[in-house]
């Protein structure tokens, strides 16, 4: 009984001093590398293709260097040896031969080839990153959104919604890219050459067993078919009855089971994992994922997140964070949320 009275009077003190007292339950979104044929990556300065002048590409190279080494699965060169390799090779990156030479030099599974696409420092700030890793091994071929997610499972109705749209959206413009038929070119309608654009469009088809970095011999049932749009390819299966040849399957999104030998190596020149995204800073979809990213950081600054707004080096690191969350889970590199717990500073 006097324990009963015990329970009863820490309740009611509990409920006397509101919630004060009381721990902060939230769940923290996890990330790891998808691709163990990927693990050791180098970043290269990015490129500024914007009309800000004062944009800097070692910054955000750095920025992205720091938020990739994060993630379980990943062993990132430092950005120094990248530069100084960059500097005794004369490599310029001009090419996607460049960019796996470079790669093939570090001793690392990919580089990460980068452009600064639109920036602005000044409230709201924005920042546009269009990002592409070229592996160094030619024979792995693009990664499209959606691979390895769990297709055709009781886990499928888990998926998230935009993770959903991006994959058949790619998979949509991969299929409507073999009905579309090809036209030349008026000399006026081709966009004057840039020094900046370094790296070359993407062949228009690829044909051949695709070997993509998803695990000891992830190869493709088919051949990956490149559209002539840049999208990420998509996976063909022998076309049904009424189909082309190269079209599209969605079940090339699901990783097949290990083969007895590796299959053949069919070189590519497109990168192995592409993604664009502009970031901005009156989206609000942003901006509650930079207060959830806030709060998992012990920051003991003032400001809160609010203040990752106004100091540009921040800003940009959380446009990296979510550069790279976004790209790998799209393709299956999201893990299970953690319960965290955070007990209030004054009990």
């Amino acid at each position: 009984m006097r324990n009963i009275l015990r329970y009863q009077i820490l309740v009611g003190c509990l409920l006397a001093s509101g919630c004060n007292l009381l721990p902060d339950i939230a769940h923290q979104p996890t990330l790891h590398n998808p691709f163990p044929q990927l693990s050791k990556v180098a970043v290269a300065p990015f490129f500024n293709q914007s009309s800000e002048s004062t944009a800097d590409g070692r910054r955000v190279a750095l920025a992205y260097y720091n938020e990739l080494q994060l993630v379980p699965g990943f062993e990132v060169t430092p950005i120094e040896v990248t530069e100084q390799a960059i500097r005794s090779s004369h490599n310029q990156l001009a090419s996607p031969a460049d960019a796996r030479l470079l790669a093939q030099m570090l001793g690392v599974d990919a580089i990460v080839i980068g452009a600064i696409t639109d920036y602005t420092p000044y409230y709201p700030p924005r920042l546009g990153m269009k990002v592409e890793w070229y592996a160094a091994n030619p024979n792995f071929h693009p990664i499209p959104p959606g691979y390895g997610l769990p297709w055709g499972t009781p886990e499928e109705r888990d998926i998230p919604a935009p993770l959903v749209f991006e994959a058949e959206f790619a998979l949509a413009k991969a299929q409507l890219a073999t009905q579309t038929p090809p036209y030349q070119k008026a000399p006026g309608d081709r966009p004057p050459d840039n020094p900046a654009n370094n790296l070359p469009d993407k062949p228009a088809a690829t044909h051949g067993s695709a070997q993509v970095a998803g695990g000891p011999s992830a190869a493709l049932p088919g051949p990956i078919v490149q559209p002539s749009s840049g999208q990420p390819p998509v996976a063909c299966l022998p076309p049904g009855p009424g189909l082309p040849p190269d079209w599209p399957d969605a079940r090339g999104l699901i990783p097949p089971p290990p083969s007895c030998r590796p299959p053949l190596g069919r070189p590519v020149d497109s990168p192995v994992l592409s993604h664009t995204r502009t970031y901005n800073a009156h989206d609000m979809d942003f901006t509650e994922s930079l207060a959830s990213y806030y709060f998992f950081r012990d920051d003991a600054r003032m400001g809160g997140w609010q203040a990752y707004l106004q100091r540009s080096d921040d800003f940009i690191r959380f446009c990296c964070h979510r550069h790279i969350s976004e790209m790998l889970s799209a393709r299956g590199g999201a893990g299970e949320t953690r319960v965290v717990w955070r007990w209030p500073t004054i009990r």
